[in-house]
């Protein structure tokens, strides 16, 4: 998401961050965070790859996977750092490296609160709003922070320019 982004996909990054945001506060002020509700949590995300619904578990990583692709070789391009170990190492870049992922998972992980949203009203019949905020970043935004660089790096490799630390 290196070119600039349109207001329509800034405007939807800021929607899905708010309604994470709610679904956090509305799972710590029905559900609280006690050591039970800690291991419901836990049990109901591990049994959610053998449940309905499956092939969220290849969806939603795969749509994250081809953000990477898309903005690593934008990096590659561009001599950019790895997005990772920049937002990890440089506080001068970092809101502005986190708001690029945002924005380029934003649909990804919109998609993901809402397939969890429906998969949780049709197995557990209610609603734990937390659980859908941690599968939709597990599976929408963690495969791009974990492959944006690495793709990066290989991109740079293939093109046969220089890396980030000037070796090549």
């Amino acid at each position: 998401m290196l070119a600039t982004a349109t207001k329509n996909q800034i405007l939807l990054a800021r929607l899905v961050v708010a309604i994470i945001i709610a679904f956090l506060i509305a799972g710590a002020l029905t559900y609280g965070f006690s050591a039970e509700v800690r291991q419901r949590t836990w049990h109901d995300l591990l049994q959610r790859p053998d449940e309905v619904m499956r092939f969220r578990f290849i969806l939603q990583p795969a749509m994250a996977v081809l953000a990477a692709l898309h903005d690593g070789i934008q990096d590659a391009k561009l001599g950019r750092s790895p997005y990772l170990w920049t937002l990890l190492n440089s506080a001068a870049e970092r809101s502005g490296r986190l708001a690029e992922g945002v924005i380029a998972t934003a649909r990804i992980l919109l998609l993901g609160l809402c397939m969890d949203t429906v998969y949780q009203l049709i197995v557990f019949k209610t609603f734990y709003p937390a659980q859908a905020v941690i599968v939709a970043i597990v599976l929408g935004f963690i495969p791009y922070l974990l492959l944006r660089g690495p793709i990066a790096r290989i991109a740079r490799w293939r093109r046969g320019g220089p890396s980030t630390d000037g070796s090549r």
